[in-house]
């Protein structure tokens, strides 16, 4: 858990110094869809029967329509004495809707697919036993998975996300934060 909120916060200190540098090149581009060149990191929650999962990610803008980008996960999940715990890693592919439907630029709607790695570990410890392992009993493996979401810009830099997923992820859906710079 400390690794990937130590992750998410050099994330976030990344994002703040890479704003300082593309501040003039940013502004012109406005809000909305990322174009050719652009960078945008993703921080938030998750929501899943198996705890509360924590991302990470960044998008590339590759074309007009089209990003691609990496994210990051983590959650864990006690039941009982057990206590599960996965970390993700997927390579992230999306299409936007906006040029296609006329969606103003504070908007920001997209499909689309993931491929990745799931590594679920489990232990158990009750009356002073104690015994970890990694299983598959949670389906650890590569996978792919299927996106839709939509962002919502209230300014040139910030948005917020919602998102729904399945497949190769370790959670059905996410809340979050979108910077882009």
């Amino acid at each position: 858990m400390k690794k990937a909120l130590y992750l998410l916060t050099f994330m976030s200190i990344f994002a703040f110094t890479a704003n300082a540098q593309n501040q003039k090149h940013h502004t012109a581009q406005g809000a909305g869809p990322m174009p050719q060149g652009s960078k945008q990191i993703n921080l938030g929650l998750g929501f899943s029967n198996y705890g509360m999962p924590i991302y990470g990610g960044m998008d590339f803008g590759v074309g007009s329509d089209i990003t691609i980008g990496f994210e990051l996960g983590y959650q864990q999940h006690t039941e009982h004495y057990w206590k599960h715990r996965a970390f993700s890693a997927a390579a992230i592919g999306n299409y936007h809707f906006n040029r296609i439907l006329n969606i103003p630029n504070n908007w920001d709607f997209y499909a689309g697919l993931s491929i990745g790695y799931i590594s679920w570990s489990h232990s158990w410890d009750h009356d002073g036993h104690h015994n970890e392992w990694d299983g598959d009993d949670y389906n650890s493996g590569l996978g792919l998975g299927l996106q839709v979401g939509g962002r919502y810009y209230f300014n040139n830099n910030w948005g917020i996300n919602l998102e729904f997923n399945g497949g190769n992820r370790i959670s059905g859906g996410r809340v979050g934060v979108s910077y882009k710079f």
